[in-house]
């Protein structure tokens, strides 16, 4: 045999297998085995629309019983020209536990900016997931840069050491960054997805099965002791910073605009879960609590901060990594420092964080959402990263007046904290004396936190007895909750806008039903915002909306002699007002079947 001919055949045997292994993944991929690992996918029920992907958290986990799922927000896949897109990235405080939904601060932070810029169309998408660290984060952000963002906020750093890949997780996967990478890479491959499959149902034939009654942090954690200062505590500071500078650097060269949040924790009031070695966190918080109690608040805080560094049960971000978000944030252009932190010292006792803002460890109650929310909102509108005016400002103490967060989401946020710490690390039972309560609120609230109903199963049916009880003020409360958890369905403002009339709320009836004319600009929502400004005497208004109808081609409410009637009380209104006047705009608009606007003219006659 030929030298030529002998290597050709020696290259065709080492191809071999490669050909046999690219058979076969083109075979799963024809048969669709496994997941899908991209970040969205095409909703299935709307159409035009993008939505999270439940599987895109499943090639960060080794065992797919831990992989966890985010939230279901759409945007469009044609985005308008009106559109401000959003994407918020990070992890469960991120995503809003306890209470999720409305509780989040994107929540708030949609909120606040839907009143404040009603010509703008905001989508704000959040792709967090519970139990991932920055591994996650950064894989989410570059396939964010693909879907056109106008603005990516980033609150992560908690779940370094414990969430999926992290150094003492289950997940973990030894070896350096640019393996852990490959390997999450590789996890795409259907053929790898085969082999993990296998491997771990070998597992769980050998007995190492996943106990389902534990809670997710107890089973993501393997490595429960991490000592300050050792090679494990390093290799997190630096995983954490390598994978952010990154992610920064990514962010900054698409100049895309990213605000990222300082991290906050329980210092004051969580003593620390392990105390052991060299460094005594135990005994640190005990000298803080006893400064603290003394009103020597500074000294409180050094002792309380070391305290949480020295705890070698690493559920909290030690002090390098806000250290390592600032440098980032000074060092690339486009990336905002929200310093989260600051603002939430500013609303505690003796300036130390603790019970007042957070619910155990590391999650903000809804107070602290909105703080959160606020320090955010607070670089967005220094930077001017929103390229349009203001129509109006809504403070902070309006934002907590108005926000749409029910009873049963701040009920639902406590017994799902309840549950938790009474599990490990806590290890607090509750009082078996304890008495949940029997109103509609807490009953709602305690099947939702053992997933008997949905969310939206909730409020319906608060939604249902606020209306059957007349409670309208309660209805519209439901309503906008439902709204931000559906911001396309324009028939939820048609609903918040009718409710809003009827209590009298003008300006939020204005906002609402020509918000459902700006998203959805057909004439049956023109004729709502039409019969809304003539009912509320403001009939120039009525007639610019009717015209929109008429050059719609469709069927517009008026007629003829109906516009006349209008145009005459808009004579009438300009005229000097007499009680004649006054009874004859009433009548004309009695004849509309507006007597809301009827009886405002004939109340003026009775003074």
């Amino acid at each position: 045999m030929g030298k030529g001919k002998e290597l050709y055949f020696k290259a065709a045997a080492l191809a071999l297998p490669l050909v046999f292994l690219c058979f076969i993944e083109i075979l799963l991929r024809l048969f669709n085995y496994g997941f899908d690992p991209s970040l969205f996918i095409k909703d299935p029920d709307q159409e035009g629309y993008m939505m999270m992907n439940p599987t895109a958290s499943y090639k960060f986990f080794s065992t797919s019983a831990n992989a966890t799922q985010g939230n279901r927000e759409r945007f469009s896949v044609v985005k308008s020209k009106n559109t401000f897109r959003i994407f918020v990235i990070g992890e469960s405080t991120t995503a809003g536990y306890p209470y999720m939904h409305n509780g989040s601060f994107h929540r708030w932070l949609q909120y606040r900016l839907m009143q404040q810029y009603p010509s703008l169309n905001f989508e704000v998408i959040n792709v967090s997931l519970t139990a991932v660290n920055s591994y996650t984060v950064l894989d989410f952000a570059k396939q964010i840069v693909n879907n056109k963002p106008d603005l990516v906020l980033v609150y992560t750093g908690h779940n370094e050491y414990y969430g999926a890949l992290g150094i003492g997780s289950t997940s973990q996967i030894k070896g350096n960054r640019t393996w852990i990478k490959l390997v999450i890479k590789l996890r795409e491959l259907k053929l790898v997805q085969l082999l993990d499959r296998i491997i771990e149902g070998s597992s769980k034939l050998v007995g190492k099965k996943i106990d389902k009654r534990e809670n997710l942090m107890k089973r993501m954690v393997t490595k429960q002791q991490i000592a300050y200062q050792s090679a494990d505590f390093n290799r997190g500071i630096a995983q954490f910073s390598n994978n952010m500078d990154e992610l920064c650097r990514l962010l900054s060269e698409k100049h895309i605009p990213t605000v990222i949040g300082t991290l906050v924790s329980n210092e004051k009031d969580l003593k620390p879960f392990i105390s052991a070695g060299k460094f005594s966190a135990q005994n640190y918080y005990a000298a803080g609590r006893k400064r603290f109690s003394n009103g020597n608040f500074k000294d409180a805080k050094a002792n309380f901060v070391l305290a949480k560094e020295y705890d070698q049960l690493r559920f909290r971000a030690p002090e390098a990594f806000n250290q390592i978000i600032k440098k980032l944030c000074r060092q690339y252009p486009g990336i905002y420092l929200a310093d989260v932190r600051n603002l939430f010292e500013k609303n505690e006792a003796g300036g130390i964080m603790g019970k007042e803002t957070i619910l155990e460890h590391v999650h903000p109650n809804l107070l602290g959402y909105a703080i959160m929310s606020e320090s955010f909102y607070q670089q967005i509108n220094k930077r001017n990263l929103i390229p349009a005016k203001k129509q109006s400002e809504m403070s902070f103490a309006q934002l907590l007046a108005n926000m749409p967060v029910t009873k049963v989401d701040s009920l639902y946020g406590a017994y799902q904290i309840m549950m938790l710490r009474s599990g490990w690390p806590f290890n607090e039972p509750i009082n078996p004396t304890y008495n949940r309560g029997n109103s509609l609120d807490e009953q709602l609230a305690g099947a939702l936190a053992v997933d008997r109903i949905t969310w939206r199963a909730a409020m319906d049916e608060l939604y249902k007895t606020a209306m059957a009880t007349g409670d309208k003020q309660k209805a519209l409360k439901v309503t906008e909750a439902v709204l931000l958890e559906n911001p396309y369905q324009t028939s939820y403002y048609t609903y918040a806008g009718r409710l809003a009339f009827e209590l009298a709320d003008l300006e939020t009836a204005d906002f609402y039903f020509k918000k459902a004319y700006d998203i959805s600009p057909t004439p049956e929502n023109a004729n709502n915002v039409f019969l809304f400004y003539f009912k509320s005497d403001l009939p120039e208004k009525a007639l610019q909306y009717n015209e929109v109808i008429k050059h719609s081609g469709q069927q517009t409410y008026l007629d003829t002699q109906t516009e006349e009637i209008l145009k005459n009380i808009i004579k009438l209104k300009k005229e000097a007002r007499s009680d004649n006047i006054n009874e004859l705009i009433a009548s004309y608009y009695h004849q509309l079947r507006a007597d809301e606007a009827a009886t405002k003219y004939r109340k003026k006659n009775s003074r």
